[in-house]
This record gives C-alpha cells, structure tokens and sequence, in this order.
C-alpha cells in the first residue's frame, strides 16, 4: 500500500480557506421556535475538518475575511486562538447597516423521532469578498509552506471571487508540492444559474487534487461523472454505488489517489448507524455502519475528513485512515460544538475500539 509523500520542512501541515460565521443552537436539543435559551459557536464547515488536527498538535492555518470592528469578527478570532489556529484574512468595513456580516447557521440537534432542522441565514456575508489579491500566495504556500490544503466546494461555490481565489489556491498549491485535499459537498442553491462556470472550476481544481471526497450526488453534479445510483438502505448497494462512481472518476482524474465518502442510516436523531469508504490506489478500505450515539449530527462528515486527513499527515497505512477517520466523526457527534475537540490520539483510538470505559 502507497502513502502520499508530503512536502517537508513546511510551516503547515494543513492549510484550509474559509467563511466562518456564528451557529446558534437552542439548548437540551430542543426546535428553535420553542426556545428561549440558545447557545452561541464560531463555526466554519472547513474549520471543523482542521479542528481534528489543530487539536493533536500539527500547525494549522486559516484563510479567511472578517468584519472590520465587528463583536462578532473578535469572537471568531478568539475561539480560533483557542482551537490553536493560526490565521490571516483582510478586514472589510461592515458599510452601512445592511453591509457586511459574518454568516449565521441556526440549527436544532433534532430529538429521539423528530429530526434537526438547519436555517443558514448567509445575506450580506463577508465570506463572499475572498479574494485572491488579498493572499501573498508565494509566502503562505513557498516560503511559509504547506502540506495540506483543504478546499471546500462551499467555498468555491460561495461568489465569482471566491470560486477563482479557490482556483488560485490550487494552482498555487500544485506549483509548491502542497497536496490537496477537495470536498465536493454540493449545494443546489449556491449552483442554480451558475451550472456550467462552476463545473468548470470544479472540475479544474479536480483534476490537480490528491484527495477527493463526495457522494455519488457530489460527483455527478459537480464534475459530471456517471455511475450507478445507491438508492434507499441498502448499504451493498451504496458501497457498490460508490465503487462504480469512483471507478468512472479514476479514468477523468487519474491524478487523483485518494478518493473518500462516508455511510450514514438514521436510526433516530440520536442513533446513527456510521461507516465511510476509502480507495487508495486502487484498493478499497470500508466500515460498514456501526451504531453510535448522536448528542448533535452537524460536522460528522467533517470529522471524518479531518481524521483522515491527520492520519496522512502522520504518515500513518493507509488501512489507519478510515479507522481514524470514523472515529473523529463518531466523536464530532457526540460535542454540542459541531467540530471535533479531541484530547488526544487514544480518545479517538478508544472510540473506534468501541471502548468508553472509564479512564483514570
């Protein structure tokens, strides 16, 4: 079996652009119209695939954009200081009242028979400004150095300027060694009107990444590959599903090593049964869904990206990846914080060996 070789005496093991904003969820998992009570998160999709790493000890770093002055901008800053984030991104005047601002998720966790409901609120969103102008890409990615980019379909998604800073990035990131890691994660609304200028950016950056990770969904609506369908719950059928989509994607993007998804049935809103795949130079790497207990579902599919991708950075066999990678999801969903704080290497180990013993 093959491991990515990583570029060495880099700054960064993993670098990844963002929009963050602020997620409200009510308390003891109840609908947002029945609360009084809300809890308040920075949060970001791409932050919560870094959290994993930042978390163990490997340097991370942020692109991003924020609201000049704004309460909101100063919160974001400090909760990423805390999860040991480094960052940079520019300061835009708010404008008048209905300027600038940073998104807002409100969310429920959903409870036992009734399920979460999610409402990004995204107008006016300062995220929607990055801009590669903005970024001095020779220092972050030849000077300073990374190992890892993570890009996000949402970001490239996100405005004009955002899908060509994300194309930049990544031709930035091939020129330097930096290996990329790219989330498809398609969204209908940000897409409609723009099919085919995101396909092509989509497919663009598709075709310098290392690691690619979606749905059949994803695929096929983002970069136009065929495969079979993997309908209802069956789970052969989605694993078969999957392999025959990846199959056809080799053959478009044969730069591409790694490709990933997760397996997600619904038991309840707090029991999912969870698996994921990998395929790694050919060779297929599955767990098929197990039980966990679910305290919120947000971020799951972060968590699993983030611990895959901490399993590469530490250079780990490939047959560690998925392992890793499931059990950095099973834990994101059992935090109130839709990202992974893990407290060490063996927290998440423990997880996977099913074993929630006690430790003194």
């Amino acid at each position: 079996m093959s491991k990515i070789q990583l570029r060495k005496n880099s700054k960064y093991a993993l670098l990844t652009p963002t929009s963050m904003g602020i997620r409200i969820t009510p308390k003891d998992g109840q609908p947002v119209h029945c609360s009084q009570d809300f809890m308040l998160y920075a949060s970001s999709a791409e932050t919560n695939v870094a959290s994993i790493s930042s978390y163990l000890g490997l340097p991370v770093k942020v692109l991003t954009t924020f609201v000049k002055d704004s309460p909101v901008a100063k919160l974001i800053k400090s909760n990423l200081a805390s999860r040991h984030m480094d960052y940079e991104g520019k300061e835009v005047e708010q404008g008048d009242p209905w300027g600038y601002r940073h998104q807002i998720n409100i969310a429920d966790s959903g409870f036992g028979s009734r399920g979460p409901r999610v409402l990004n609120d995204r107008a006016g969103e300062v995220g929607r400004t990055l801009n590669v102008k903005d970024f001095d890409l020779n220092r972050i990615f030849g000077e300073e150095g990374v190992q890892i980019m993570h890009l996000s379909g949402l970001i490239a998604a996100l405005s004009p300027d955002t899908g060509n800073f994300c194309l930049e990035l990544a031709r930035a990131a091939k020129k330097h060694g930096t290996r990329i890691s790219f989330d498809l994660n398609h969204r209908a609304s940000f897409w409609k009107g723009r099919e085919k200028e995101l396909h092509d950016i989509f497919t663009e950056i598709a075709s310098v990444t290392d690691i690619l990770i979606g749905n059949e969904e994803d695929f096929q609506l983002c970069l136009g590959i065929d495969g079979p369908e993997a309908g209802g719950k069956d789970i052969g059928a989605k694993i078969e599903g999957f392999k025959g989509m990846i199959n056809n994607a080799k053959k478009k993007f044969p730069n591409t090593s790694v490709f990933a998804t997760t397996l997600r049935e619904v038991v309840s809103a707090n029991q999912h049964l969870w698996g994921g795949i990998i395929s790694e130079q050919g060779n297929w790497h599955v767990v098929e869904p197990r039980d966990i207990y679910v305290q919120d579902r947000i971020g799951g599919g972060d968590g699993f990206v983030g611990g895959m991708l901490y399993a590469i950075l530490k250079g780990w066999e490939p047959e560690k990846w998925i392992k890793f990678g499931w059990a950095s999801g099973a834990l994101a969903a059992t935090l109130l914080t839709d990202y992974g704080q893990p407290a060490d290497e063996e927290q998440i180990w423990s997880i996977w060996e099913g074993n929630a013993r006690v430790k003194r």
